[in-house]
Parts: C-alpha cells; sequence; structure tokens
C-alpha cells in the first residue's frame, strides 16, 4: 500500500472532520501536520472519535496544543481506524493548515 493524503483543511473554531475512515475499511495514519499561518502563537485541537460518535473529551489525542507563529508541526503515528472513525479538527483563533497522511485499505 502507498501512504496517500487522507485529508487536508483550514481550521475552524469548532470541531469539523478532516478526515471519516470510510465503510467497509480501515486506515493506517501515518503523520498529521498542522502548519500555522500566522504571525502569532495560537492553539489547535485534535480529536478522534470512534464509530462517527460527537467529540467529547476522551477523544483528543491534542489539546490546546500552542503552534509559534509561522511554524509547522508535524506527528509520526501508527494510529488504525475503524470504518466510521472520525478525526476531526478545530483552532483557538488564526488560520492553520491540517494536513493528514495514511494508507486505507
Amino acid at each position: 500500500m502507498t501512504i496517500k493524503i487522507l485529508g487536508q483543511a483550514l481550521n475552524s473554531p469548532v470541531p469539523v472532520e478532516l478526515y471519516t475512515t470510510p465503510a467497509s475499511k480501515s486506515a493506517v495514519i501515518s503523520t498529521l501536520t498542522i502548519c500555522n499561518l500566522n504571525d502569532f502563537a495560537s492553539t489547535v485541537s485534535v480529536s478522534i472519535s470512534a464509530g462517527g460518535a460527537s467529540t467529547s473529551l476522551k477523544d483528543y489525542i491534542y489539546y490546546n496544543l500552542l503552534i509559534p507563529p509561522n511554524d509547522t508541526f508535524a506527528a509520526t503515528f501508527g494510529i488504525t481506524l475503524a470504518a466510521g472513525d472520525v478525526i476531526r479538527i478545530s483552532a483557538t483563533s488564526g488560520i492553520f493548515s491540517f494536513n493528514l497522511f495514511g494508507q486505507v485499505s
């Protein structure tokens, strides 16, 4: 399998979907990058909710993660998602670019 782009999005102040695993599939998340496009530091949050459930506190893998101005945060994972699992993103202020990479099978 080839690693590919699974999702790309700009932020929202409320959680929005970056990626949902398709029905009858699974996905292995390899990398998440978050680019702060602002000249000021701000915070972002990333959650993974099983089966498309609403985001709850237990779902956050990053919560209010501070990213410096004009900087990029990258995390390498090996997280396996089941069909219907959802990755959501949000930011407190400013503009951020989120990119998710992985494999679907």
